[in-house]
């Protein structure tokens, strides 16, 4: 009985066993197959989360794009980082605004109704030929032509002013400074001498065809604005400033243009004593004409023609000049007349 009773619980047991064995690998299946589930979850959230962000990054790419599009047609810019931005010097930014003002008065002048003409020649009204002052004081102007025949540089001459001190006003031309620019970089950066616009084409001025010394003037408007404010606006790229005063090739106007130049922001300045007769005076020569100079007076000479006889006569008229109490000014250091 013993016996039975034994083998009876121990079959029990082992039924036991063995089911709590297969409910443990029934445990463990589940447990895989949930392990196995959450594991495929999280490859998917990562693929999902890796799209979404390949996804944005298109985007963003689109929308910066967009906006790069959007901004080139409206030609500013809306977003723009500080390494990005272009830097403006404080002397571009200065030539802009003047280069912005010149535009607006060409605008203004190309517009205008000035009526015709009744005046041509070298003092019609509104050219300034003197300083308004008793004082002794004397405005050397020099001109630089141009051309074939006109783009040379009297060393001599410029070496004479520099050695002893000598201020004056240059009137450069357009063709000069394309031969000379070295040159002209040069004399720019002296502050004894100005820069002033001596036009593009070294042509008279003039609403109607004329001409004077051989050479053709300018006919209309148009023609005029582009004499003056194309080298005026080269000698502001070069230089960083803008002439005050103009003088036409031959120093020959109409009375129209020389209101024209006024309403474009020059000031047309000739002479009264003609010190070198266009670099074709004899050193004698020279030399008396700029004698007659009084107090306030502006002498016209010519510093492109190093074959001329005008430093010699200049040297001696300077010296003789500065013993009898004369002194060299800048024309913007006194009203002119």
């Amino acid at each position: 009985m013993c016996l039975t009773t034994s083998y009876f619980e121990v079959m029990v047991h082992l039924d036991q066993f063995f089911l709590y064995k297969k409910s443990l690998l029934l445990l463990r299946r589940k447990m895989s197959k949930h392990e196995k589930d959450v594991q495929l979850m999280g490859k998917r959230i990562g693929i999902v989360l890796f799209l979404l962000f390949v996804l944005a990054g298109c985007m963003n790419q689109e929308v910066a794009t967009t906006e790069e599009n959007v901004l080139d047609k409206e030609g500013q810019t809306i977003i723009q980082t500080e390494q990005d931005a272009p830097l403006i010097s404080p002397e571009e930014e200065k030539k802009n605004i003047i280069l912005e003002d010149l535009n607006m008065r060409k605008d203004t002048v190309l517009n205008q109704d000035y009526g015709e003409s009744v005046e041509f020649g070298e003092y019609v009204s509104g050219v300034k030929t003197r300083m308004k002052t008793n004082d002794k004081v004397i405005a050397l102007t020099l001109d630089a032509c141009g051309g074939e025949n006109g783009s040379g540089y009297d060393y001599a001459l410029m070496d004479f002013l520099l050695e002893n001190k000598i201020k004056a006003n240059l009137f450069i031309n357009a063709r000069w400074i394309e031969v000379q620019k070295e040159a002209f970089m040069e004399l720019a950066s002296n502050p004894l001498f100005e820069i002033e616009n001596h036009g593009t084409e070294h042509r008279p001025l003039s609403t109607v065809p004329k001409s004077a010394w051989g050479i053709a003037s300018t006919s209309t408007k148009s023609e005029i604005v582009d004499e003056i404010t194309d080298n005026q606006e080269k000698i502001l790229t070069l230089t960083g400033k803008q002439p005050r005063f103009f003088r036409s090739g031959t120093a020959f106007y109409d009375d129209v243009s020389v209101q024209m130049a006024e309403d474009l922001g020059v000031e047309i300045v000739n002479f009264d004593v003609i010190g070198d007769g266009g670099a074709t005076f004899t050193k004698e020569q020279v030399e008396e004409s700029m004698l007659l100079a009084t107090a306030g007076s502006i002498i016209i000479l010519h510093m492109n023609q190093p074959n001329s006889e005008t430093a010699e006569g200049v040297k001696s008229a300077i010296l003789t000049l500065l013993e009898q109490g004369f002194s060299f000014v800048h024309l913007h250091e006194y009203e002119l007349e």
